[in-house]
């Protein structure tokens, strides 16, 4: 009753700011589409312009296109910003920010919003360390090809080539070494890119890899999705994303078919203002259950959310961050996610904020951003590195 309440007060919100009018995602400019067309090895630059909306004093920005391969190997292209320090020369060390879920449809890319820089931990902080910022959109936000939201492989590929591209562009030196940082989707993400970056880059010096509040288990972090607002979004653009991704599941016919309507118009839409409160306002309308007529963790769906679960190894140092008050992952998710990886022997420091939830963690006041640049600082100079898993 109370999470019904709590959608017809969200609908009302919606009436009255928005007066029920749909708000849908900007359509991507020329310049997402001046790759159309371009195959090639992953990693070239295909076209760079400057960027300045969002880049703080002192810094100078690009957005960037270039090709990359999706999870299933074919080629595509994709966005990224890239942030360096003005005047910075030799090897300027690289942050590679994987981000959290902005949505799934053309148009969510964070380099077309107001604020391109949305829940960015430690950022512009990172720029005064010397440090560089490359920031991919993925593929299909900006890009045509379509988004296939959490497909590890997929968006861990073009996190490694965003770097890749951003090194051969003349105006910035980024040659030195590369840290991944992620949060939420974006943590999924960088998981995946300490995992397949012995195979799909060695070209690239990875330093470590930071993921906050990532989403890790997948099975247990859909099954209990449902029971909160953003996490019936997250749902839909799950179903979205793998309908995409692996046509062969079916995943459509996962969901009830009574609210099939309401989770399609939310796929549509970004997690940006005012998208977000005609969402808000439809995921309030679905039943607690969530919007799964089937559990997607049985058969073929099943298959694929272990698929993508990132469960190493882990050649690199990393670090696991989380908030203890976070409704989306849920801590105890979270916690047998670590249980898990430190059992099979890989080195992780994971560390908890009792205090955060799932965006308050990657906040400017948070403990977790001066943390999260000391520890990367700490990659950088190839201080020894050690996890926190207890000894077998």
């Amino acid at each position: 009753m109370r999470r019904w309440l709590g959608g017809v007060a969200a609908a009302l919100t919606v009436l009255i700011v928005t007066v029920w009018i749909v708000a849908l995602p900007s359509r991507p400019d020329g310049f997402y589409r001046a790759g159309d067309g371009e195959p090639g090895p992953p990693g070239r630059l295909i076209a760079a312009e400057a960027f300045t909306r969002g880049v703080p004093e002192g810094a100078r920005g690009w957005r960037i296109l270039y090709t990359t391969t999706r999870g299933d190997g074919s080629p595509a292209v994709a966005s990224a910003v890239i942030v360096a320090p003005e005047g910075a020369e030799g090897q300027v060390p690289v942050v590679a920010y994987a981000h959290g879920t902005t949505g799934v449809a053309a148009g969510c890319a964070p380099s077309m919003f107001d604020n391109p820089f949305p829940n960015v931990p430690g950022f512009p902080a990172l720029l005064d360390e010397g440090w560089a910022y490359v920031a991919t959109d993925y593929v299909g936000l900006g890009t045509g090809g379509g988004h296939r939201y959490l497909d590890g492989p997929d968006a861990a590929r073009a996190v490694l080539d965003s770097v890749r591209a951003a090194r051969t562009l003349a105006e910035a030196p980024l040659g030195g070494p590369v840290a991944v940082w992620g949060h939420s989707q974006g943590g999924h993400s960088a998981l995946w890119t300490a995992q397949i970056v012995r195979d799909y880059a060695p070209d690239l010096d990875l330093a470590g890899v930071a993921a906050i509040s990532p989403a890790s288990d997948l099975p247990a972090l859909l099954a209990a999705a449902g029971h909160s607002i953003f996490g019936t979004i997250i749902q839909a653009y799950l179903v979205a994303g793998y309908d995409r991704a692996y046509p062969d599941i079916d995943a459509w016919g996962h969901v009830d078919w009574r609210v099939q309507p309401l989770v399609r118009d939310m796929a549509r839409r970004c997690i940006e203002f005012p998208d977000i409160w005609m969402s808000i306002a439809e995921a309030g309308l679905i039943p607690e259950r969530g919007v799964f007529a089937r559990l997607p963790g049985e058969g073929a769906f099943g298959d694929r959310l272990r698929m993508n679960v990132p469960r190493g190894p882990f050649p690199v140092p990393l670090l696991v961050g989380h908030g203890g008050r976070d409704d989306l992952v849920l801590p105890e998710v979270q916690d047998g996610y670590v249980a898990s990886l430190c059992a099979a022997g890989e080195a992780v420091d994971y560390r908890t904020y009792p205090e955060e939830d799932h965006v308050s963690v990657v906040q400017p006041v948070s403990p977790l951003t001066a943390e999260l640049i000391g520890w990367t600082r700490a990659r950088f100079a190839g201080e020894a590195f050690s996890g926190t898993c207890p000894p077998p």
